[in-house]
């Protein structure tokens, strides 16, 4: 499982956000792009105090083309190389709608761009309400947890669960907690197996919890800017973390681990029976992997010695652990719990290939 940062370090960064970060629903005629020479890009939203002025990262940028419907790539070659005719473009087309946006900021830099619907799950109260709960799992080791520009992550493990895969071969139990505060998924909680000899971690394709960023309009009572406060947030989702906390417990219980690990344990008796660097070709065609990612993954197949399903799964999570990306890396561990929820006439496509 690749590492991420400390507990502490997780915490301390989340309460800094609390007092940085702004949300803002706003009218699109109320907003102004302005970009520079460089490319650098601003957007000027008309506050009640005034109009202010924030950068906007590239998953904005990328939000605000969508909505737009500007191909991203276009937008990207006017920002670099025609910024006037950028400007022109988003500015004519926000000034002619009259929907409502949530700009979700942080640091002074727009970092979202959201429908008004979107219901926020904040990341400080998510932890708030699950960090006591995973605390009070049985000899609960926090495995790895991370904090991205797009999303928070929990991998939590309790040793006292355990499963034998072949002698010598423990996974234990745990659970993936994740949440996106600028629309790049839903809040989730999943089980998790973490195996003991290579540390890989396997996150169950289990729908255990995913809870979508979607609610009522917000407000559409006027036609000004309209902030929501942190405590407004906490209020306002208390409700649905109770609930998460109760999901928490059900993932990691005896009768999930053991559903899990007996799926993964399957794997063991089918052979790879096809030439395996055809194997991890088809693997890479379905699941959109790239020329480096399918290297790797074949390579730990070949160095790990076990041509069979369970081989090819370990080679998937074992090689998440080499990935840069923490986002990246996470999506490796889901498509090893993927993997082990494949009917028979798909693992055949992978085993046999040719």
């Amino acid at each position: 499982m690749k590492r991420g940062r400390s507990l502490v370090s997780l915490a301390q960064e989340l309460e800094r956000q609390l007092s940085s970060k702004k949300d803002l629903v706003v009218s699109s005629q109320l907003l102004r792009h302005d970009t520079n020479d460089e490319g650098d890009t601003q957007l000027v939203i008309e506050e009640n105090s005034g109009p202010a002025k924030y950068g906007i990262t590239p998953l904005a940028r990328r939000q605000l083309a969508e909505k737009l419907k500007i191909p991203y790539a276009y937008f990207e070659r006017m920002r670099h190389d025609q910024p006037v005719l950028l400007d022109r473009n988003v500015n004519t087309w926000l000034q002619s709608e009259d929907d409502r946006r949530m700009i979700r900021t942080l640091d002074g830099h727009v970092r979202a761009v959201l429908s008004d619907r979107y219901r926020r799950l904040d990341n400080f109260d998510l932890a708030e309400s699950v960090l006591p709960i995973l605390q009070q799992l049985p000899e609960v080791k926090f495995e790895s947890v991370e904090l991205t520009d797009t999303r928070m992550y929990l991998k939590v493990v309790t040793p006292r669960l355990k499963y034998e895969m072949a002698p010598g071969d423990i996974v234990q139990a745990g659970v993936a907690i994740t949440n996106s505060e600028v629309g790049q998924g839903t809040l989730s909680v999943q089980p998790l197996l973490y195996r003991l000899v290579c540390r890989n971690g396997l996150i169950a394709w289990d729908r255990s919890l995913r809870k979508t960023h979607v609610g009522r309009a917000l407000g559409a009572e006027d036609d000004g800017v309209t902030a929501y406060r942190d405590d407004t947030l906490r209020a306002d989702d208390k409700a649905f973390f109770l609930k998460v906390r109760d999901v928490v417990q059900a993932a990691v219980s005896e009768t999930t681990f053991r559903q899990i690990a007996q799926k993964m344990q399957k794997t063991l008796h089918i052979p790879l029976v096809g030439d395996p660097v055809k194997t991890v070709e088809v693997l890479a065609s379905r699941y959109d992997l790239t020329d480096t990612e399918r290297s790797g993954v074949l390579r730990h197949l070949i160095t790990e010695g076990d041509l069979s399903g369970y081989g090819l799964v370990n080679a998937v999570t074992h090689f998440s652990q080499e990935v840069e990306d923490y986002d990246r890396a996470t999506d490796f561990e889901i498509l090893g719990g993927k993997l082990i929820e494949l009917p028979t006439d798909e693992w055949k496509g992978l085993a046999q290939a040719v």
